[in-house]
């Protein structure tokens, strides 16, 4: 019989190592995200929370997350159908979801680390200017996610993935707060926060430095009206705003990620675990108001 040094009983020895056996297992535990069950229109459905869905933006963000939603949130969503095309060289699958329940999730973005890192510039007097904050999912929505890729050594290889939020022409539920930040005085000041409505986000496989595409359906001020003239007038810019919005640099591992749950998708896989996010600060649900 083999014992540990001050320990006097076999039973101790297995009592250790079965503690040490479950802590391993909850450090493992803790090293993934959630994990989002896929039905694809079939068999059971599986409803999945929005913070599940979601959870893809503390992966690309490369500033620290906190995830805010509202107190009795039933947001959930679902992947209703799969489709695919290939010519033995090339795929192409779609699959659409949609967003069903109540309420609203927020992921703040803590930018301090920004402005520290252009502190000098600041103080200069210069500015930082379109800055991603916050991205946004309220109420019920529909879209999809398109797949493109290649066969590899009879390996499917995604280089494409595309969530799409506006299908069937319904509104986009997603929308993303940008703001610039300015010297002045010696102080850093918040100026010009908008509100842009999201259409898509596209990830690439690419050389060079990660990045997202994002295309707008409507950007207007965060204190503008709701009316039809307002409303207007922020869809005309949304569209211009297309032409000069330059693709967001994201983390590689949240790009990564991305990929990862294009081929789930591409191939029906069942379940699809995200890893898990270093920069996710908290998850918070604010009390009733």
């Amino acid at each position: 019989m083999i014992f540990l040094h001050g320990t006097k009983s076999p039973y101790r020895l297995v009592a250790l190592l079965g503690f040490l056996l479950a802590a391993g297992q909850a450090i493992a535990a803790a090293a993934s995200g959630p994990t989002l069950h896929l039905d694809y229109g079939e068999g059971v459905p599986h409803d999945n929370a929005i913070s599940t869905f979601m959870y893809f933006v503390p992966l690309i963000s490369p500033e620290p997350v906190s995830v805010l939603t509202n107190a009795g949130n039933t947001q959930c969503a679902r992947v209703l159908s799969f489709s695919c095309q290939t010519n033995g060289v090339n795929f192409h699958a779609t699959c659409e979801f949609d967003f069903t329940g109540t309420g609203s999730q927020q992921n703040i973005l803590d930018n301090s680390g920004k402005i520290r890192q252009h502190q000098r510039e600041l103080q200069a007097g210069d500015s930082i200017k379109h800055v991603l904050s916050a991205i946004t999912v309220a109420g019920t929505g529909r879209g999809d996610v398109e797949i493109g890729g290649v066969f590899t050594n009879g390996q499917c290889q995604v280089n494409l993935v595309r969530l799409r939020f506006n299908r069937h022409g319904r509104a986009s539920p997603v929308s993303i707060d940008l703001e610039d930040y300015c010297g002045r005085n010696g102080e850093v000041q918040v100026e010009n926060p908008v509100v842009a409505r999201v259409n898509t986000l596209t990830f690439q496989r690419m050389p060079g430095t990660p990045k997202m595409e994002v295309s707008l359906a409507s950007i207007k001020r965060k204190d503008a009206g709701n009316g039809l003239w307002q409303n207007f007038l922020g869809e005309i810019k949304g569209v211009t705003a297309n032409l000069f919005l330059p693709p967001l640099k994201i983390e590689p591992e949240g790009q990564q990620a991305m990929l990862e749950f294009g081929l789930a998708l591409a191939t029906k896989t069942p379940e699809f675990t995200f890893p898990f996010a270093i920069r996710l600060k908290a998850a918070s649900v604010p009390p009733a108001s």
